[in-house]
């Protein structure tokens, strides 16, 4: 059964395409996503935010989700909302780091916090503002409305006993962390979810890393790859949103836009709750199907560590919205980390 039907009853029912209707009366929009339609967790998510969102306004406010290559190609999905050429679309943010800087760190930071501390500084701690200062210039509404629990490391189909086994590795990685590999000498590109078995199948690519192990299990990449690696050193937590074309955003009601700001926020509640309970199952499902699941060494993770902080500062000596935003992250973890360590107890029951 899926996540959808298991909290909120069935999915959302195709509709015929329409421009979006706007006005006094109800809004109606078509939401272009990143991720194939129906993926198991991330595109599910839109699939509940949209059956949420149409239930919350009774029907005043409702979305159509399309998956990624419906209406645009994946990676267009930004410039499609820019334009207007769609009302709105659905996202991991990072995807945008090549027209956005700042995205690629508000997306998910190298060693960076973990998914409670991420949407704290999110949406307690100016993050949410600073992202939109960049996006205001491309006409662009950004509401964060998802967050990643931590996600694996990637699928290997070798050994990862030292970073010496980077070099030359060819590997789908997203983000901040592509840049890392990049400097351990890897060959890193960036593919959309529903295009990376290929990519891995045919030898494109040698090696992956896309998401939770449920994700990853609807993908296939445990038929193809031996090793999964263990910690998500590059995406502790990561973010998902809602994107509007900002003439969109302005032309709704005050009542319409709260609809759709507190929908996300109930969105981001459902991401935290339903990530923890199946992906211990899954891994375990994994191993008995001849997965040999490993953490990576601690040397290894010491040294992906130094070159993620090298990548940030770099980054940030680029852009004074990322810097801004990596400062603002560093302090509000540091708060964070203080009250979290004081609160640490003794885990001696199982």
């Amino acid at each position: 059964m899926s996540i959808v039907r298991n909290f909120l009853g069935s999915g959302m029912i195709a509709a015929t395409l329409m421009a979006p209707t706007i006005g006094l009366s109800e809004v109606k929009l078509e939401v272009a996503s990143t991720f194939p339609k129906g993926l198991a967790f991330l595109g599910e998510s839109a699939d509940v935010l949209a059956e949420r969102l149409g239930r919350m306004s009774g029907g005043d406010v409702t979305m159509e989700i399309y998956g990624a290559g419906d209406l645009v190609p994946a990676f267009e999905v930004f410039n499609a909302v820019s334009t207007g050429a769609v009302p709105a679309g659905w996202d991991w943010i990072g995807y945008w780091a090549g027209t956005v800087p700042v995205t690629g760190l508000a997306a998910a930071m190298p060693f960076g916090p973990d998914p409670a501390v991420f949407m704290a500084w999110m949406k307690d701690g100016g993050g949410e503002q600073i992202v939109q200062r960049a996006y205001d210039k491309f006409n662009v509404k950004f509401i964060p409305c998802h967050v990643t629990a931590p996600e694996p490391g990637g699928w290997f189909n070798k050994e990862i006993n030292s970073v010496e086994d980077f070099q030359g590795l060819k590997m789908r990685i997203s983000g901040l962390g592509g840049k890392v590999l990049n400097k351990l000498g890897a060959s890193t590109q960036v593919i959309p979810g529903g295009e990376i078995y290929v990519a891995l199948e045919r030898g494109r690519i040698e090696a992956t890393e896309f998401s939770l192990p449920i994700i990853d299990k609807a993908l296939g990449f445990n038929k193809i790859a031996k090793y999964y690696y263990y910690p998500g050193w590059h995406q502790p937590a990561s973010w998902n949103s809602l994107i509007i074309n900002m003439d969109v955003w302005k032309g709704m009601t005050d009542t319409q836009r709260t609809y759709v700001e507190e929908a996300c926020n109930a969105q981001i509640q459902w991401s935290m709750a339903v990530a923890m309970r199946p992906q211990g199952d899954q891994i375990a499902e994994f191993e008995a199907g001849g997965t040999e699941v490993r953490r990576f060494p601690a040397p290894v993770l010491a040294e992906l560590e130094k070159y993620s902080a090298e990548v940030l500062n770099e980054e940030a000596a680029k852009d004074p919205l990322f810097k801004e935003a990596l400062d603002s992250i560093k302090a509000f973890m540091a708060k964070a980390n203080r009250w979290q360590s004081l609160q640490e107890l003794p885990r001696t029951m199982n």
